[in-house]
């Protein structure tokens, strides 16, 4: 092969991966991951071991992927200019100009009306008004509110804590009260998860307006006082899908010591109010919620 085509093929298969690259960026593909585990946790808390269903499970995983990207990038488009003013997401593609917000509009747009129509015809109808509110939630109402207040933390956990849900109801088709303490203990787990981030990233939101912190204070003893308090309300929340489902001493057990620890670095947060134990209790909270709803299917 002549090295000018060498070359050429090089350069083709390097701009593939940059735009692909810039794909998984544009729809937060990572954090789209951790919320697809929370909808699989859910779906095999309801199946079981031996009611799995291979081609469910294949259409909540890609539907999820869809819906969750689709939400990340319709708030990529609406933030774009705020995002230039930060240094977390100044190089994320659109306001680093790798890529036109029309494009970013399709993409938005497509992995959206794919996702709901793969939940709402390969699952159920539920699931796809589930997967509908979460997506509008996300983007007509906490990304808004971002700049509002702490309420946009309330508002974002709804959307947030929809998969586990999402996931019981894609099994059954109906909703009850299982699915609603798995969407309890999810909802109750945003608010340290968030306010972590919001604590080690406040001067950068800053720039953006955004106000995520609980209290107008921002990185302060009151601020880090309500991080404690809703870390140790998780305990007894996240024990209620046990509760509900047969007083399991072992599951009860381990879930009770991951809150435990999760709390540790609450208390930790606390005492130093430093953003080094905010990105420590950040970096437990995301190790924190798959751990436990792992527990909840032993």
């Amino acid at each position: 092969m002549p090295l000018q085509m060498k070359a050429r093929s090089a350069t083709l298969k390097f701009s593939l991966l940059s735009k692909l690259s810039d794909y998984a960026l544009l729809t937060k593909l990572r954090l789209a991951s951790l919320v697809v585990f929370s909808a699989l946790t859910g779906y095999f808390f309801a199946v079981g071991a031996e009611g799995i269903n291979t081609v469910h499970l294949l259409w909540l995983i890609t539907g999820g992927f869809l819906v969750t990207g689709s939400s990340n990038a319709f708030n990529q488009v609406i933030e774009r200019d705020l995002d230039k003013l930060m240094n977390r997401t100044a190089d994320r593609p659109i306001p680093d100009g790798r890529m036109e917000v029309p494009e970013a509009l399709i993409v938005a747009s497509l992995t959206g009306f794919f996702g709901l129509l793969i939940l709402w015809f390969g699952l159920n109808p539920l699931s796809g008004i589930l997967g509908a509110l979460a997506l509008f939630l996300y983007v007509a109402a906490y990304t808004p509110l971002k700049r509002v207040g702490p309420i946009a933390v309330f508002v974002g956990a709804f959307p947030g804590a929809i998969p586990p849900m999402l996931g019981y109801v894609a099994a059954t088709g109906d909703f009850g009260l299982i699915p609603g303490v798995l969407f309890a203990a999810q909802f109750m787990w945003q608010f340290p998860h968030f306010w972590a981030i919001a604590w080690k990233a406040n001067d950068d939101y800053a720039k953006a307006g955004f106000k995520l912190l609980p209290t107008a204070q921002g990185k302060g003893q009151i601020s880090a006082m309500y991080i404690l308090l809703y870390t140790i309300f998780l305990i007894p929340i996240s024990l209620t899908p046990i509760i509900f489902t047969g007083m399991d001493a072992l599951r009860m057990v381990l879930v009770t010591l991951a809150g435990l620890a999760f709390t540790w670095y609450a208390i930790d947060l606390y005492r130093k109010r430093t953003d080094e134990s905010a990105l420590k209790l950040m970096f437990a909270s995301f190790v924190y919620l798959p751990v436990v709803q792992l527990f909840y299917l032993i």
